[in-house]
């Protein structure tokens, strides 16, 4: 389908992101990498009246090391994360998560900013941000202002932003060398995944999972996390994982089939971050 017809904007800073969105309010989108946004488009399932492209926006393309954490621009590209040396460096289950979404056309055009922001609940990295308790931080007419990723998905297509707000930056903590581990199933390497687990060591000793298309939007393994600061074993941890879901069914996977992967790839996830197993080859296996 083709979509409605849009004006279109093209900004080259942040204010003037900010103030295209402040005159256009509640009719206008946010346009990166376009990825996301033109399929629901063309479906109609967005009818924007104006697209404010921040595509050009170098002030927030970068990936740099701030104390803690590391400090990642919201127009970052996938590709981009996937190559760089710091975040191989310091938190290398982004470089790996980013290596794995879609193919090269979208990996050089899609953003990190853009996939958060889109909140779709079978999107890989916001899973494993989710995993790594990152902060989003988005800034509008009143400034900036972050918000804990825990709290910034709130539905299908939902977020915590207030009108006139866009995502700017994503904080994550930095994990060096800890043990991660990602594992998503899908029908064809380049899909959205059936389901997906991340888990991840955290400089806190604590061990953060996340699931993908486990509801209405990605989610923490809670009591998986709980069943592991307990002393839980992998296996008993793992055979938590669907506790506290959704999981829908469509004609890709039934509901219970979905839990049972959640079981399958949080085990095979968390196994790997403990240094247990090599990659598995759940995305193009049966589980």
């Amino acid at each position: 389908m083709i979509p409605a017809p849009f004006d279109y904007v093209r900004v080259s800073t942040v204010d003037e992101a900010v103030a295209a969105l402040a005159e256009h309010g509640e009719d206008a989108k946010v346009l990166a990498g376009g990825h996301s946004l033109l399929p629901i488009m063309k479906l109609r399932l967005a009818v924007p009246s104006v697209l404010i492209d921040i595509s050009g926006v170098q002030e927030l393309s970068y990936v740099r090391v701030e104390g803690d954490e590391v400090a990642i621009g919201a127009t970052t590209r996938h590709h981009e994360l996937e190559k760089s040396e710091v975040a191989q460096a310091e938190v290398p289950l982004l470089p790996h998560v980013a290596s794995r979404v879609g193919d090269p056309q979208v990996r050089h055009k899609g953003t990190l900013g853009g996939t958060v922001a889109h909140c779709d609940p079978a999107s890989d990295l916001p899973t494993a941000l989710l995993a790594l308790g990152a902060t989003v931080v988005v800034q509008g007419p009143s400034g900036r202002r972050s918000i804990p990723i825990t709290e910034f998905f709130l539905g299908f297509f939902e977020t915590a932003m207030e009108e006139g707000e866009l995502v700017v930056e994503l904080r994550v903590p930095r994990t060096g060398a800890g043990g991660w581990g990602y594992e998503k199933f899908t029908r064809r390497e380049n899909d959205w995944p059936i389901v997906a687990a991340a888990a991840v060591h955290l400089p806190d000793g604590s061990t953060g999972v996340a699931l993908a298309n486990m509801g209405g939007v990605v989610l923490r393994a809670s009591a998986v996390e709980a069943a592991l600061a307990e002393g839980k074993s992998i296996e008993e941890a793992a055979e938590l994982a669907a506790e506290g879901t959704s999981p829908s069914s469509d004609m890709h996977a039934d509901a219970e089939y979905r839990s049972h992967l959640a079981r399958l790839l949080t085990k095979r996830a968390l196994k790997v971050a403990a240094g247990e197993t090599g990659a598995s080859t759940a995305e193009s296996t049966a589980a």
